[in-house]
């Protein structure tokens, strides 16, 4: 058991969240794992598979937790802790999440923790799967993820430790960065590929039907555009900012491209995608 977090509270009944409870009610002398789902079915479905300390009930979720772990929108982030912190989270508990942007987070938490021992750390698990929901969840989920934390905050040493520490129990390859520096970075490597995933699925499946001929690169190109629409609708609004620019340098980059087929320049284009390439060919060489 994490000795420094023994009561941990997840409120979130989705994919991360139940996978993370399974990861640790997995482990050897597990934690205390509470899961909060905001509908009573969510919570018995988690029930059903093996989340002992499942719950539709909030103040039973955050009564003891030493740790809180925000599995919800990030929207709804601060509206949720201060419900908790209405119905007893204890004061020095540690909060985090695993939102996809973290700037919102941070703001948000911050005047509301003011004066107060509680401590937000961000977290974010690089994590997930285009699938939804606790039918998809995986106590595996987590293995070799990387998970980058954000200490804007300034949290104390020893709630930093255990916090890497908790994220590396599940099978996480933990770095810290600035909030700003997140956000600009999954906006590249995670926001900009969803977006370009989409507009291909919008483009290349204009008639459905033609994903018969289709083979693994129409799969796989377009793979991560079958994730929640509201989920990514939100995500991608709150990182605007950050993925502004990366949207208009792909826009620029296909502007360019199109011109070498106009003007039929084959060893433009030819260079054009050995570029892409050997950009691809290195994420290769780190997976």
């Amino acid at each position: 058991m994490n000795t420094q977090f023994p009561n941990i509270t997840i409120l979130g009944g989705g994919l991360l969240g139940g996978s993370l409870a399974l990861a640790l009610g997995g482990q050897l002398n597990p934690p205390k794992v509470r899961l909060w789902a905001r509908r009573e079915e969510t919570a018995n479905e988690a029930l059903v598979l093996g989340i002992a300390g499942a719950t539709s009930d909030l103040a039973e979720a955050v009564r003891e937790a030493d740790l809180l772990v925000l599995a919800v929108p990030v929207g709804i982030m601060a509206t949720l802790v201060a419900q908790c912190l209405e119905l007893g989270l204890p004061a020095a508990c540690l909060i985090t999440d695993v939102g996809s942007v973290k700037r919102v987070p941070h703001d948000g938490l911050r005047l509301l923790l003011a004066g107060r021992n509680a401590t937000f750390i961000g977290s974010h698990p690089m994590a997930g799967s285009e699938r939804n929901g606790l039918a998809a969840v995986s106590a595996n989920l987590f293995q070799n993820a990387a998970c980058l934390l954000t200490n804007d905050e300034n949290a104390p040493p020893e709630k930093i430790a255990g916090l890497e520490r908790f994220w590396q129990s599940v099978g996480c390859r933990t770095t810290w960065m600035s909030a700003a520096r997140h956000d600009e970075l999954v906006a590249r490597i995670s926001h900009l590929p969803h977006i370009v995933a989409a507009s291909a699925a919008r483009i290349c499946l204009e008639n459905p039907a033609d994903g018969n001929f289709g083979g693994g690169g129409l799969r796989d190109t377009t793979r991560v555009a079958a994730g929640n629409p509201e989920m990514w609708a939100e995500i991608l609004t709150e990182n605007r900012t950050a993925l502004l620019n990366p949207l208009r340098d792909a826009i620029a980059d296909l502007t360019e491209f199109l011109a070498l087929l106009e003007s039929a320049d084959q060893p433009a284009a030819r260079q054009w995608l050995i570029t892409a390439k050997q950009q691809r060919d290195q994420l290769n060489a780190l997976l």
